[in-house]
């Protein structure tokens, strides 16, 4: 297994919040086949339950001086490295949760709310769905390893 980075923030779409940025949260509960604990969007898609964002991702829109909240792309994980140089099936180890890659996360007009060039420019890089493996609590600063 090789440490390939660590998780900069965790968010959860909580029954209670709606719309973008989503909400911080101390930590995410996986549950295999179903989701993430007390997130709204819990046992429905269980391919896309997960979305990682790489920090490549923000500085991208930093660069054409769009300034996002941490939590705007809709993910649940930011990572502190860039995770669409993996392929779909790549699985991601962190502490004792498991994910596996599904597909990448196509650009919504959710984004143009922030600036109408997003979606264009993120197009690539808005982030990555996944399924959870392995059930597991996430927390900030946690490394995350591929299993390989």
């Amino acid at each position: 297994m090789k440490n390939i980075g660590k998780v900069l923030e965790i968010f959860s779409a909580t029954k209670e919040s709606s719309g973008l940025p989503r909400p911080k949260v101390k930590e995410l509960n996986l549950i295999e086949n179903f989701g993430i604990e007390n997130d709204k969007f819990a046992g429905k898609k269980l391919e896309q339950t997960v979305m990682i964002v790489g920090l490549k991702s923000y500085e991208m829109a930093s660069e054409e001086n769009i300034n996002l909240e941490f939590g705007s792309l809709g993910e649940n994980i930011l990572l502190d490295f860039d995770p669409h140089n993996l392929e779909v099936g790549t699985n991601l180890i962190i502490g004792e949760a498991i994910i596996e890659i599904t597909q990448v996360c196509t650009v919504c007009n959710h984004l143009s709310v922030f600036d109408k060039n997003l979606p264009q420019l993120l197009k690539a890089h808005r982030g990555l769905y996944c399924k959870i493996i392995k059930s597991g609590f996430i927390f900030k600063d946690m490394e995350v390893k591929i299993k390989g």
